[in-house]
């Protein structure tokens, strides 16, 4: 077994504003928690090579990719919603952000018993088909699957989203993919404000109230996702990491902890043993305090150990 973890400088080569709650300090509060815990000796660490716009539209409409290579500019930003801000350096800091699933992807296919992280930004869940969304660009989790179905011709991908976000790009995009199922928690009601109720067999949600303990949050998982996902029997694993639903970030109001993120790798690590061969790949989205978000993602890997 190994853990690889995917990343790139130009992931961290961008700022949109001291005040902005996506700051590159979320990465480098990550590798010092690596360093400091002793996990950095025990991974791989690899650079991430960037998407080709062909990759990106398996999982976007090419009119909203050539929109967005058209509109970056030179100098300054421009808005591509009202959250989502770029500059000249955010397009190439999104294209290895997208290209890091891509590798994870071919590392896990190609090496049995293998897991991978994509240490990235920007985030990636909320953004649709044909939109930007909630600080993100392109959708790298869904260009991953995408990709997966494409290069190996896998008719079972599993997608699992654990941000205190809902995932709602993601939905969009694969929302009519009987290839795929997505299995969404998040705090409710809540920011992108999506509907509860699931309308496709493909989509899993789990609305969960503000105040959600670890121990609720585990026991429908068990009870809830867990026979779905078995009965799935994925052939590969794919995570949208959020860490934002911890105790100590003041963008939700959810109670988990280290050792809720700990339970879950290990959950998402059993079922990716049982089922493919421990093909699991984990993409960062959100988590914006910088300790807990740290301490989580430490948390969650050795959870894959």
């Amino acid at each position: 077994m190994s853990l690889v973890i995917f990343s790139h400088g130009r992931c961290l080569s961008y700022d949109i504003g001291l005040d902005h709650p996506e700051a590159a300090s979320r990465i480098y509060a990550i590798q010092d928690q690596l360093l400091s815990s002793g996990l950095e000796f025990v991974v791989q660490q690899r650079d991430a090579t960037p998407a080709s716009m062909e990759q990106l539209y398996l999982a976007h409409d090419p009119a909203y990719v050539d929109h967005v290579f058209d509109a970056v500019p030179d100098t300054g930003h421009i808005w591509l919603d009202d959250d989502t801000q770029v500059n000249a350096k955010s397009l190439n800091a999104a294209l290895y952000s997208a290209g890091s699933g891509i590798n994870a992807v071919d590392l896990v296919m190609q090496q049995p018993d293998t897991q991978a992280f994509c240490l990235i930004r920007p985030p990636g869940h909320h953004a649709e088909f044909r939109a930007a969304k909630g600080f993100c660009v392109f959708n790298n989790i869904a260009i991953a699957a995408a990709y997966a179905m494409q290069q190996y011709d896998l008719g079972r991908v599993l997608i699992v989203d654990f941000d205190v976000h809902h995932g709602n790009g993601t939905e969009d995009i694969f929302q009519h993919e009987l290839r795929v199922k997505f299995f969404s928690s998040f705090q409710h009601p809540f920011y992108p404000y999506t509907d509860p109720v699931s309308h496709s067999s493909s989509i899993v949600k789990m609305p969960l109230a503000a105040g959600t303990t670890g121990a609720l949050y585990q026991r429908r998982f068990n009870e809830e996702w867990l026979p779905l996902m078995q009965a799935f029997q994925p052939e590969l694993v794919l995570v949208s990491a959020g860490f934002d639903a911890h105790i100590e970030d003041d963008m939700g109001q959810m109670k988990l902890t280290e050792l809720d993120y700990l339970w879950l790798g290990q959950q998402l690590k059993q079922l990716a043993d049982q089922f493919c061969g421990g093909r699991l790949v984990s993409m960062l989205e959100g988590g914006y305090e910088h300790s807990p978000l740290a301490r989580s993602v430490v948390s969650y890997l050795k959870g894959q150990l």
